[in-house]
């Protein structure tokens, strides 16, 4: 999820406070308070310390309600960099030079071995897994150490599992490489043992764009 230096360094209140901030594209401090169940002026007393350090930016909104407009706060360019992510310059120019080197099709090969690890992987650590949800719920635990940042949403009424992910480290590498898309796609689905429909989202709002990777629970 985070940089794992970052859980040295930084309160454990400050994680929580930009965890919540990241899936959200940005929050009053009144919700926030709310998310974070803690009390108002002890929120906005976090919030300030992280805009003073770089890590959040901060603005004013009119609230729906007659009355002075709200404090806002969204993560800053800094606070990005806190997320893990690979060397992609260094990631990239190696499988450019692959493929110039084995020719066109040789990074999708690579990419295609590593998922298939990363599966056997997966499925090992989720094999004692007794329910879909919980499994679901672990798989998120195993993918929030490998960098990526995410929730598992599971709606009671329908028992629709989604996996909601807000940060990938290989971003920049499927945009390159779109057939590695699929490639984690189906790792997941033999991972969990379902089948798994993957749909990109845009955010609404001041919210970030996300993917989900929907769980069958049929």
């Amino acid at each position: 999820m985070f940089h794992p230096a970052f859980h040295d360094l930084l309160k454990p209140q400050w994680l929580t406070t930009l965890a919540e901030l990241k899936v959200s594209g940005g929050m009053a401090v009144s919700e926030l308070s709310r998310r974070l169940d803690s009390s108002y002026m002890t929120v906005k007393q976090h919030c300030e310390d992280l805009t003073k350090l770089g890590y959040l930016q901060r603005s004013r909104v009119p609230r729906t309600e007659i009355g002075r407009p709200e404090i806002f706060y969204r993560l800053s360019d800094k606070a990005e960099g806190m997320f893990p992510g690979i060397p992609e310059g260094f990631t990239l120019e190696m499988l450019d030079q692959i493929q110039r080197s084995f020719g066109e099709t040789a990074p999708d090969r690579l990419l295609f071995q590593y998922f298939q690890k990363r599966e056997e992987e997966w499925k090992e650590k989720l094999s004692k897994g007794t329910t879909l949800l919980y499994k679901a719920q672990l798989f998120v635990k195993i993918r929030s150490q490998e960098g990526l940042f995410l929730r598992c949403l599971h709606d009671d009424a329908t028992g629709v599992i989604t996996l909601r992910e807000f940060h990938h480290p290989l971003a920049r590498v499927f945009a390159k490489h779109p057939r590695a898309i699929e490639m984690e796609r189906r790792a997941v689905e033999g991972a969990l043992g379902v089948k798994v429909s993957r749909a990109p989202g845009e955010g609404v709002g001041d919210a970030p764009p996300h993917v989900d990777f929907i769980l069958s629970t049929a």
